[in-house]
């Protein structure tokens, strides 16, 4: 394909040099977005009096029609050609001539793939934020479900305190609540307009950037013109939150996967999203959950790649910033294809709750339940603990939990101990009594289930 930049240079450059500098392998994603900045291009040039109203239709039926066949596949994209913005506008002046050219008045290919980019980001995120919405769903599913089902929750992965399962997902559920405002802010940040800051400095015609602008529903558009065309905080932004995001999505695959094992046994994984052993039958292996945890890695990679890509750039436009856009279309389809598989594994997820209450007895999770009992009845807190200790160690030399520990073995530590002890260190008191705001109470966690449920209508 003829090189539409032939001028002080005769346009022929070696064809190791060619297939280098070449980026229609990847941009070509954008030939949507490109189609769509052209066609509101031509309308803003006529509003302005720059083109005529009938080169303007001209252009935009041959533009839609370029879509249509792209789409269709009636046309295939020239692997030859240098990018998408250069294809286009090549097959656009085959199809309508002399006018074709036109199309290219009062913009560079600087700001036009800027616009581009940010259009795609724009589209990237929604889809996003939609798959979020779904895996906030699953798991708010999940939450319900266990509004009351008692585990051991833990620090230092020892089993410390009596929770809920529920109170457990919903953790999570905030998680994704905080990603997904993280990629609306950046969505406003995103939509900003970078056309008609051309290759640097800015244009002598006459144009209205911000009606152009908003034909392509971008909320203002860019002030400065150097700014414009190199500005890529939105791409660091956008998978950052892709990177938060994965690093999320890590956590809760980790936990999924030490649930799902023998040695917990507290949920159970569908067999659509897990894989058996080659050699050992038994095996039920949480590979799904694997690649999510395995996938974090070569986001957070995409990361440091356009941080260090960036670092160094003088002002305005270099051909670096080529680098920006593989990393941010393999952090986009790696996210979407971790919540598209995440979302629907949870929600065929099993909670098996009478494992979870024996890993919650046998932790003894309610000696600090224990303890105060003893000093609402008087003691000093610090001989109650040592009180609570001698009993558990008692309880564990013969094999047996604190609910289970007649009351003469009791008495044996303190006379203070009465039959409503067992009340008081019941595993679903335990958690009944924690009433503080945000807390593992059954009705605090139907409260956070509420707020979920809201956030869902409303974001």
């Amino acid at each position: 394909m003829a090189k539409m930049w032939t001028g002080v240079t005769n346009g022929v450059t070696d064809k190791l040099a060619d297939d280098f500098n070449s980026s229609i392998s990847f941009d070509s994603k954008m030939f949507k977005e490109d189609i769509e900045g052209s066609i509101a291009h031509a309308s803003m040039l006529a509003k302005q009096n720059i083109i005529s109203e009938s080169e303007k239709d001209c252009l935009i039926d041959r533009l839609c029609s370029i879509l249509e066949d792209l789409k269709s596949g009636k046309l295939s994209i020239d692997q030859s050609a240098e990018d998408i913005h250069m294809f286009v506008e090549q097959v656009l002046t085959e199809r309508v001539g002399e006018t074709g050219k036109k199309l290219h008045t009062a913009r560079s290919r600087n700001d036009q793939v800027a616009l581009d980019f940010r259009m795609y980001v724009k589209n990237e995120i929604s889809k996003i934020v939609s798959l979020i919405k779904s895996v906030l769903s699953s798991l708010t599913e999940q939450a319900e479900e266990n509004a009351s089902t008692i585990m051991p929750g833990y620090t230092h992965l020892q089993r410390a305190q009596p929770i809920t399962f529920g109170h457990h997902l919903l953790a999570y559920a905030m998680m994704l609540i905080r990603d997904i405002d993280r990629f609306n802010d950046c969505y406003k940040r995103t939509n900003v307009s970078p056309i008609g800051s051309c290759a640097l400095a800015g244009t002598t015609y006459n144009t209205d950037r911000f009606y152009e602008a908003s034909l392509l529903g971008f909320d203002g558009v860019c002030k400065n013109s150097l700014d414009g065309v190199s500005d890529r905080d939105f791409t660091v932004e956008f998978i950052s939150c892709c990177s938060t995001l994965m690093m999320h999505l890590s956590r809760l695959s980790e936990e999924i996967i030490l649930w799902s094992s023998w040695e917990f046994k507290f949920i159970e994984l569908s067999t659509d999203y897990t894989t058996g052993s080659s050699i050992m039958p038994q095996k039920k292996n949480p590979d799904m959950a694997e690649l999510i945890r395995g996938k974090t890695g070569r986001v957070y990679g995409d990361l440091m790649g356009i941080l260090t890509t960036l670092k160094g750039l003088p002002l305005a436009y270099n051909k670096d910033m080529q680098e920006d856009k593989e990393g941010l279309f393999d952090a986009s389809e790696t996210v979407k294809a971790c919540l598209s598989i995440l979302a629907p594994m949870l929600k065929t997820m099993k909670a098996i709750p009478e494992n979870m209450l024996l890993a919650a007895q046998k932790g003894f999770i309610n000696a600090t339940d224990l303890a105060d009992y003893l000093v609402k009845k008087g003691l000093p807190f610090r001989t109650a603990y040592k009180i609570s200790g001698s009993i558990v160690s008692d309880c564990i030399k013969n094999n047996t939990v604190l609910e289970k520990l007649p009351l003469d073995k009791y008495k044996e530590y303190s006379e203070l101990f009465e039959n409503d002890l067992y009340q008081e260190i019941d595993l679903l008191t335990c958690v009944e009594k924690r009433v503080s705001y945000g807390g593992t109470s059954v009705s605090s966690v139907n409260g956070q289930i509420k707020f979920v449920k809201e956030y869902l209508q409303n974001v």
